[in-house]
């Protein structure tokens, strides 16, 4: 296991009242549906990691950033351990493309209660905090 837990930064984009899921290929959590999102780099602030991932991951430029929860996520086959932090973010511009063919096989919209299963693992312990974005006053279908 890692000596130190990483700190990973997980995007909820929104469009339409819908969120942006993908399905993770050759990586950690292959196979489980995620948020775009990655590894917050020294030095960077959540927000422009959030902005950097969704747009090295997706071609999707994001708005009205704003950090909501955070995760405790222990991956023991993998011996990894992360804090996630999640933000919540709007759709700006840009045409959804699939940029890393190595790490993701398809992206797609949901509806917030209606996810494909099985969920990449800081998804899974986002929702079991029973976390809703209508909290924050963001609404989705």
């Amino acid at each position: 296991m890692q000596n130190r837990p990483a700190v990973g930064v997980a995007v909820i984009v929104i469009e339409n009242g819908k969120v942006l899921l993908g399905k993770c290929l050759n990586s950690h959590g292959s196979g489980t549906w995620a948020f775009p999102g990655g590894h917050l780099e020294f030095g960077e602030s959540i927000e422009l990691c959030a902005k950097r991932e969704v747009f090295e991951e997706t071609g999707l430029s994001i708005k009205n950033i704003q950090c909501v929860a955070y995760t405790n996520d222990i991956f023991k086959e993998e011996k990894k351990h992360y804090v996630t932090l999640f933000v919540v973010s709007e759709y700006d511009f840009g045409d959804l493309q699939i940029k890393e063919l190595d790490k993701c096989e398809k992206w797609d919209w949901f509806n917030w209660n209606e996810f494909p299963e099985p969920l990449f693992l800081s998804l899974k312990n986002l929702l079991g905090q029973e976390f809703n974005p209508i909290d924050y006053g963001i609404y989705l279908s």
